[in-house]
C-alpha cells in the first residue's frame, strides 16, 4: 500500500528535529506536522532552553560589570536597564535559531504542516489546520514527539500580568524590584539566580521540604551558600493559599504558611510560578490506536523509542525522565535509525545535565553518596575555584570541581561542577568515563593555562595525594 511519506512527526521539537534530520540522510519523505501556526522548534526554541538562557546571559552580562566595576552612580540594574534592552539580545538568538531550523528543513527536504495533529490509526494522521481545515496524510511510520506542558496551579491563576509563567516572563516590560517564585526544579533556580543577578529581591516559595536533592552533597551545600550570598529567600514546605493584587499598595499579594504552620504574607511586583510537567498525550488519539502510556500520561517505549503499537515511536518529553533537550536530540536520532533498519550504537546509561544557574551546575556519574552506599572504595578530589587563575581574572570565585573515583584504579566514577563553565567543562570528564578513564589522564595532559577546564589536574593532584597521605601504596601511580 503507497503511502504519502515515509516518516511523519509530530511535533518540531528537539526529538521531531533530530529524527527528521536523520531520516532524511536516509533519502526518505519526512512531514512534520507542528501545532504552533507561527514557529517551529517548539518550546526548545521560542519559549523554553534557547530564550531562558538568552535571558540569562545579557543578565549575566550585565551582573559580570557591576560586580568588577561597581553600581553605576550607585544605583541598581534594574534602575538602569530596561528589560526591553535585555529581551532584544534573546529576540535576535531566537529568530536566529528559527530561521537556521527553517533553513536545514528546506535543505534537507522536509515538509511542514501547520495543525494539530490527532492519529487516526497506526500509519494515518488527520491534522485540523489554523483555518479550521482537516486534511489526512499517511506514512510508513509515526514519530510521536509533542512535548510537554506545565500544570496550572490549583488556589489561583497565571494570568500573564501579575502571575506568569515560564513563557509570559520572558515578556516582562521592565526589570522587578522584588519577585516571587513558586517552585523547586531546575527552572526555579535558574530564574531565581538570573533576576537576582539583576538586582531583583528574589524568594523562593518551595512547596518540597528540599530542593535539587539529586545533587552531590557538596556541590547543593555551595549552590546553598550562594543562594545566600544573593540574599535569596527560601521558604521550605510552603503552602500556598492565596495570590492576589493590592491595588491600594500597588503591590501582589502572595499568602502562603510556612513549615512551622505560620502564616505570611509577601509583597512583591511579579510571581512566577513552575509547576510540574505534563505529557501532552491527552488529545492525540492514543487511546484509540492502542498506544500505552503510563499512570502519568508519558507513552511507554522500548530502547528503541518503539510504542506499543508497530509503526509508531515516541521520544522526547512525552516518554519522561530524562526531559532534556540534549537527550532528546539523541532519542529522535536512534528511533530514525531504527525505524529504518539502520545500526545504532545505544546512548550511554552516563548522561550529564547542566543547571544554567549562575554559577552553573553539571553532573555526570556516581555521587560520592551513592559510590559509598554501593559499597565502592572510593577517594576524592577537588579543585577549588578561588584556586584557580582564570577565576581570579573573571572574579568568578564561587566554584568548585569533584572528582570521584576507584581508590585501587584511579578510574573515574562521577564528575560534579558548580562554577562558571562548568556546562562546558563537564564533557572532559564524561570522554574519559566513556572510555573508561582514569584520572591519570588529567595528570599526563596539558590544560590550557588559564582556563576552568585545567580543575580537572588540580582535582587530580589532590585525590592522588590524599590516596598516597592514607599510606596506599601502588606501583607506578602516575604512570
Amino acid at each position: 500500500m503507497p503511502y504519502d511519506f515515509d516518516l511523519i512527526i509530530l511535533g518540531s521539537g528537539p526529538a521531531g528535529f533530530s529524527c527528521a534530520m536523520q531520516a532524511s540522510k536516509f533519502d526518505k519523505r519526512v512531514l512534520i506536522i507542528e501545532a504552533d501556526e507561527h514557529h517551529l522548534g517548539g518550546g526548545w526554541i521560542n519559549s523554553g532552553t534557547v530564550p531562558s538562557k538568552a535571558l540569562r546571559e545579557a543578565a549575566l552580562n550585565v551582573h559580570r560589570f557591576t560586580r568588577q566595576f561597581g553600581d553605576l552612580d550607585n544605583k541598581k540594574p534594574y534602575l538602569l536597564f530596561h528589560m526591553e534592552e535585555l529581551l532584544q539580545a534573546k529576540h535576535k538568538v531566537v529568530e536566529h535559531e528559527n530561521a537556521e531550523i527553517k533553513r536545514n528543513l528546506i535543505k534537507n527536504e522536509v515538509k511542514t504542516v501547520r495543525g494539530y495533529g490527532r492519529l487516526i490509526d497506526a500509519h494515518t494522521v488527520e491534522v485540523n489546520d489554523p483555518i479550521d481545515l482537516r486534511k489526512t496524510y499517511t506514512a510508513e511510520r509515526i514519530l510521536i514527539s509533542t512535548g510537554s506542558s506545565a500544570t496550572p496551579p490549583t488556589r489561583f491563576k497565571v494570568d500573564h500580568k501579575r502571575v506568569r509563567d515560564s513563557h509570559s516572563i520572558l515578556h516582562l516590560e521592565h526589570i522587578p524590584r522584588r519577585l516571587v517564585i513558586v517552585g523547586s526544579g531546575v527552572q526555579a533556580i535558574e530564574f531565581a539566580t538570573t533576576f537576582a543577578a539583576l538586582g531583583t529581591k528574589v524568594t523562593i516559595l518551595n512547596p518540597e521540604a528540599d530542593f535539587l536533592a539529586f545533587l552531590d552533597d557538596e556541590i547543593l551545600a555551595m549552590l546553598r551558600k550562594v543562594l545566600e550570598d544573593f540574599r535569596i529567600t527560601i521558604y521550605p514546605s510552603a503552602d500556598i493559599t492565596k495570590v492576589g493584587g493590592n491595588e491600594l499598595r500597588n503591590c501582589t499579594e502572595v499568602h502562603f504558611s510556612t513549615q512551622d504552620g505560620e502564616t505570611r504574607v509577601i509583597e512583591t511586583e511579579q510571581v512566577l510560578y513552575f509547576g510540574s510537567r505534563t505529557p501532552n498525550t491527552g488529545s492525540i488519539g492514543l487511546d484509540e490506536i492502542g498506544v500505552t502510556t503510563d499512570a502519568h500520561g508519558y507513552i511507554e517505549v522500548d530502547a528503541t523509542y518503539r510504542t506499543s503499537v508497530p509503526g509508531i515511536y515516541a521520544a522526547g518529553d512525552v516518554v519522561g525522565h530524562p526531559q532534556l533537550a540534549s537527550a532528546s536530540f539523541s532519542q529522535g536520532r536512534l528511533a530514525a535509525c531504527d525505524m529504518f533498519g539502520i545500526p545504532a550504537s545505544e546512548l550511554s546509561s552516563d548522561i550529564p545535565f547542566s543547571i544554567y544557574s549562575y554559577p552553573e551546575i553539571s553532573s555526570i556519574g556516581l555521587t560520592e553518596k551513592q559510590a559509598r552506599e554501593a559499597g565502592m572504595d572510593v577517594t576524592i578530589g577537588r579543585a577549588y575555584w578561588e584556586h584557580l587563575t582564570k577565576a581570579a581574572i573573571a572574579e568568578n570565585f564561587d566554584g568548585v570541581l569533584k572528582l570521584v573515583f576507584e581508590t585501587k584504579t584511579l578510574k573515574l566514577l562521577g564528575v560534579h561542577v558548580i562554577g562558571m563553565g562548568a556546562c562546558e567543562i563537564i564533557h572532559i570528564g564524561q570522554t574519559v568515563m566513556a572510555f573508561g578513564g582514569d584520572i591519570r589522564y588529567f595528570i599526563n595532559h596539558m590544560f590550557n593555562y588559564p582556563t576552568y577546564a585545567e580543575a580537572y589536574r588540580v582535582a587530580a593532584f589532590n585525590g592522588v595525594n590524599r590516596v598516597t597521605k592514607a599510606g596506599v601504596k601502588y606501583r607506578n601511580l602516575l604512570n
